[in-house]
């Protein structure tokens, strides 16, 4: 395969020797590719790559001292045509969602092949931002969380406000004509739905999520 264009110059970041001489062979291996340098760290990766404005700077998230993300949003602003693919064993929504804010063009996990890493070199250099799907499953799934208590039944948000109040369950037996064993069970219920594990508990969170008026 002839590349008549520059090679695309790829800059690695992994504080673990063996990925890294790892990188190195792969991308050494691909006639478009040149590896331009390395660093075991975010710190280093800070001193070394901006003076040879990478193409592509392939980081790793999790590291001794400056983690990966912050690396990038460091990087970003002065290096604005540099793209930065994290590659990382992380699937943490709240990290894929970081480090795409930080600069981030494309989000890979470490047990990706080594022809889809290839691939999202490629496709970040010409442009493109590339999750890998896991992590696009990862955050879709993270949106689509339903808030605690959606799936509480009208009978548990009856006998919540109830509890919210201190009542007793005698007191909320009484007061909604219901047998004592019926509301431990919509208790236990109610509990289990909240990921409480006592009353105060339940109550604090429908509280929080408004779940019941505060009386």
């Amino acid at each position: 395969m002839t590349h008549h264009s520059a090679p695309i110059r790829i800059f690695l970041v992994d504080d673990h020797p063996m990925i890294r001489h790892g990188l190195a062979a792969m991308i050494e291996g691909e006639d478009d590719f040149i590896l331009v340098g390395d660093a075991a760290s975010g710190d280093e990766a800070l001193d070394r790559i901006p003076p040879l404005r990478p193409d592509v700077v392939l980081m790793d998230l999790v590291m001794p001292g400056t983690d990966g993300i912050t690396t990038i949003e460091r990087l970003h602003p002065g290096l604005p045509e540099t793209r930065f693919v994290v590659l990382t064993s992380l699937l943490e929504p709240g990290e894929i969602r970081r480090a795409i804010k930080a600069g981030a063009s494309g989000y890979l996990l470490k047990n990706a092949t080594s022809q889809e890493l290839i691939t999202v070199l490629r496709e970040t250099h010409a442009g493109r931002r590339v999750l890998a799907p896991e992590a696009t499953d990862a955050i879709i799934a993270a949106s689509q969380k339903p808030a605690p208590g959606a799936d509480l039944t009208q009978r548990e948000r009856e006998l919540l406000a109830l509890m919210s109040r201190g009542m007793s369950n005698q007191q909320i037996a009484d007061a909604l004509s219901i047998a004592l064993p019926t509301v431990k069970f919509h208790i236990t219920n109610i509990l289990s739905k909240l990921h409480a594990d006592n009353r105060t508990e339940a109550v604090l969170v429908a509280l929080k999520h408004k779940l019941v008026v505060a009386a």
